[in-house]
């Protein structure tokens, strides 16, 4: 990658595992950024060949005969590192795209200019570049955030290049104590950026605790449960998560006292809710309350995970309504959503505990995944034996759209593909299934609506509390120049719950950190920048 000497500290850290450590000050990023990060973004309705020439790449694309015009230009992220266009050569330019910028609502036809990983300038003036992204009839995105990820694995996280996505994160929890997490990350090396949230049930495993209630577990306590997480904290996470539907000896008391936790690190507390029983939906009701309470009685912010599973199943009215009703209270309460009507576990888990009379369904809408055909009575008790992957019908397709449509919902695939392709088809085409199912066939969002939830909303969530997340999501000059350009008119998701390892169609070009990963629809498994995301540490 060639060098921008005004940034090469930036650009070229000595190593990939603490990515940038804290630029704040560096970059000068004050109240007026951080009040614009608070905002929500405004909301808008609104075949290819290669060529190379010398040490100049173009990747051109059909062009398309609309033309999307905006009055201004985005904001500003960082002026310090936007440069005159004028007589300089930018090492990646990406040209004639309708470059769409959610958090600021710009939506034109315009030119991008990158050096390093940075973008340097955004303008309507031909630019000069080593490399060229020709991308007409193409949009021009920030590259989409997953926030309810697995850990990249070396395998599963091309599928999600292939789907947009170039940070890949694990509120969902990360398994293992941070500096394993980091470790392991950084010699799988992955083309997308990672972080996540510290894992409580995690810590309850390496503690002894399990899912038993504490108080039946002798010598451990929620303080030593919390010390982990603090410890986890300070190396980095970026949240911390609970799950009570599977941890069911977690108690208030213990959320609680991770709130105040998550509220010291100005951190989101992130829940896989109590109950998705449909049964009695007063279960799901509670569950919710009881997550808006722990953000009342410690101030800490709290993001609900999948929502339409756990909380808003065949109740997603009432759930957003409650949430809005918090919200209007002044609490910070978010959630995400993966855009499919089917939930995937497995089948050993209490969640199929009695899940007739839990969710309302029969054998009849279970897959085990990998499988073509549903599930039989006789079947089922070694299905569970094995603890197979399995795939439930419970949701309705009226709750995900009401779910899309409430202004504070985010994406999150709650999975990442594995070598084994036993996994739930949102792991390879969430991002995708959104953009050509809800927003061309169905319209249910507009394109500027359903990528601010993919990329500003999420990098404000994080935003808050690492710089790493707020200089994403966005395309604006000194912003990371994580990019997707996809064609709004072809993309579409292919993964199914018979054959989850579907790459996604329409998105042929990926960049991260300004390193092309994806290039006319093919992943380049050479590069790889991904870095990870990180807490503020200063």
């Amino acid at each position: 990658m060639p060098e921008n000497d005004k940034n090469e500290d930036l650009i070229h850290p000595v190593s990939k595992s603490i990515s940038r450590r804290r630029l704040l000050l560096a970059f000068g990023f004050g109240a007026a950024n951080l009040g614009m990060l608070r905002k929500l973004p405004k909301l808008f309705n609104s075949s290819s060949t290669t060529s190379t020439s010398g040490t100049s790449t173009t990747i051109s694309s059909t062009p398309s005969t609309t033309i999307f015009t905006s009055p201004e230009l985005p904001p500003v992220f960082d002026v310090d590192s936007v440069v005159n266009p004028d007589g300089h050569t930018f090492d990646l330019v990406i040209s004639g795209g309708r470059v769409i910028d959610p958090e600021s609502g710009f939506d034109a036809q315009a030119e991008i200019g990158i050096d390093g990983n940075l973008i340097t300038h955004i303008g309507f003036g031909d630019l000069a570049g080593t490399n060229t992204i020709e991308a007409a009839g193409l949009v021009v995105s920030p590259g989409f955030i997953d926030l309810l990820s697995y850990p990249p694995n070396g395998y599963g996280d091309w599928y999600k290049v292939a789907d947009g996505v170039t940070s890949n994160l694990c509120l969902h929890g990360i398994d293992y104590p941070m500096d394993t997490f980091l470790s392991q990350e950084e010699s799988i090396d992955p083309p997308v950026n990672y972080g996540g949230a510290t894992d409580q049930s995690a810590h309850r495993r390496d503690l002894g605790a399990g899912i038993e209630f504490l108080s039946k577990v002798p010598g451990v306590s929620i303080d030593d449960l919390t010390e982990l997480a603090d410890l986890d904290l300070r190396l980095g996470a970026l949240g911390i998560h609970q799950q009570p539907e599977y941890t069911i000896g977690v108690t208030k008391e213990e959320m609680l006292a991770h709130g105040v936790v998550a509220s010291k690190y100005d951190v989101p507390l992130c829940l896989h809710l109590r109950s998705g029983d449909t049964v009695n939906l007063s279960n799901q009701e509670l569950a919710v309350a009881e997550a808006i309470s722990v953000a009342e009685e410690t101030g800490c912010r709290v993001h609900i995970e999948h929502l339409n599973s756990t909380g808003g199943t065949s109740r997603m009215a009432e759930a957003v309504e409650q949430i809005n009703n918090a919200r209007s209270s002044g609490l910070s309460i978010t959630a995400c959503t993966y855009p499919y009507t089917s939930w995937a576990t497995y089948a050993g888990t209490s969640r199929f505990d009695n899940f007739e009379e839990k969710f309302g369904i029969t054998y009849d809408d279970l897959q085990v995944v990998g499988t073509s055909s549903k599930v039989t009575a006789a079947e089922w008790p070694s299905i569970r034996s094995a603890n197979l992957l399995t795939a439930a019908f419970a949701m309705s397709e009226e709750d995900i759209i009401t779910a899309l449509k409430a202004p504070w919902m985010m994406i999150g695939s709650d999975a990442i593909l594995e070598q084994s392709h036993n996994n739930h088809p949102r792991c390879a085409g969430s991002f995708s299934r959104v953009l050509g199912h809800y927003v061309r066939e169905t319209k249910t969002l507009s394109l500027i609506d359903a990528l601010s939830r993919m990329t500003a909303l999420p990098s404000q969530l994080l935003g808050e509390c690492s710089f790493d997340m707020a200089r994403r999501g966005r395309l604006q000059g000194g912003a990371v120049a994580d990019i997707t350009i996809f064609d709004e008119e072809k993309i579409l998701d292919n993964a199914s719950i018979e054959n989850p390892a579907q790459e996604s169609t329409g998105v042929p070009h990926v960049v991260v950190g300004g390193q092309i990963v994806r290039m006319n629809g093919t992943n380049d498994s050479n590069v790889r920048p991904g870095v990870s995301i990180l807490r503020d540490l200063i």
